[in-house]
């Protein structure tokens, strides 16, 4: 870490912390597509659940971007269009909750991937915003875990 220091922590945070909200964006978006769906009253209060706690911890990322001089990161528009996508197909042939749990299944693991995957590119990042992303990982693992029951 010898590259600058604080410098290089500096940046490393930003990042880390740039990443996490666009997953945290891409996730709500995903929620409020299937939940725009009209879920059954099973599987609507999981959802329900996952989106506050998305938007409860998209709100502290935030915070945390603006004390380091830096805002909320949007997902990559061809990724955000290609989810959107992806959501539309795949519940268009029936957007009952086995359908929903998997895509959501695929998107919490690909979110869990994603997190592990800047954890490890941004080791210079601080304490707390490893912290950060480690929670919005378990926050997806939780999701997944609670949707395993309508597959």
């Amino acid at each position: 870490m010898k590259k600058g220091g604080s410098n290089l922590i500096h940046e490393d945070t930003i990042k880390l912390l740039r990443e996490c909200s666009a997953g945290v964006r891409m996730g709500l978006s995903a929620l409020d597509g299937v939940l725009e769906k009209k879920p059954s009253p099973e599987i609507s209060p999981v959802l329900q659940r996952a989106r506050r706690s998305h938007e409860v911890l998209g709100d502290e990322i935030d915070d945390a971007l603006r004390r380091f001089g830096d805002e909320e990161k949007n997902p990559h528009p061809v990724a955000a269009f290609s989810s959107r996508m992806k959501t539309e197909l795949r519940l268009a042939a029936g957007s009952d909750d086995a359908a929903v749990a998997d895509l959501l299944t695929d998107g919490g693991n690909m979110g869990v991937k994603s997190l592990n995957r800047y954890l490890n590119r941004y080791q210079a990042a601080d304490a707390d915003s490893r912290a950060i992303a480690r929670r919005l990982s378990d926050l997806e693992e939780a999701m997944v875990r609670d949707l395993r029951a309508f597959l």
